[in-house]
């Protein structure tokens, strides 16, 4: 039995790089179903980086455009079961990701990593968030 799957492609969002979608719909049982979003960067419709370099206000961002994905499945950041952060300094941008993630993410919170690499795919952007979410009653 193959899974029933879909794209997520948000209108605000720029439009893919490479060969990826935003978000993926994955049917599980009747009403409930899995969201996996792809990594997202600090980035407008147009793909211009915003607040290059600075963390918090790019996590927030980041995090505005995973709720958009969530909520074209009809979910929210509360339905988010796991998520993984990608900094490129964690030593100077732990603290202030870390508090962006602990206000907008619900209680309980989410199954998460957060790791250190070398560079992002756009430049200008110090964090990028993937996250899978299971969305009852989605669309």
């Amino acid at each position: 039995m193959t899974a029933q799957k879909s794209a997520l492609v948000p209108q605000s969002h720029s439009k893919p790089i490479g060969r990826y979608s935003p978000g993926v719909r994955v049917a599980l049982t009747p009403g409930t179903e899995f969201v996996f979003v792809t990594g997202q960067v600090a980035t407008d419709a147009q793909g211009t980086v915003l607040s290059p370099g600075q963390a918090g206000p790019q996590a927030r961002v980041v995090f505005e455009r995973i709720e958009q994905v969530l909520a074209a499945a009809g979910g929210s950041l509360a339905d988010l079961v796991n998520v993984t952060i990608y900094l490129t300094d964690i030593e100077r941008d732990f603290a202030a990701v870390s508090a962006v993630r602990d206000e907008v993410l619900a209680v309980p919170p989410p199954a998460s990593v957060l790791v250190e690499v070398s560079r992002l795919a756009e430049k200008g952007c110090v964090v990028e968030i993937s996250g899978i979410a299971a969305v009852e009653g989605g669309r």
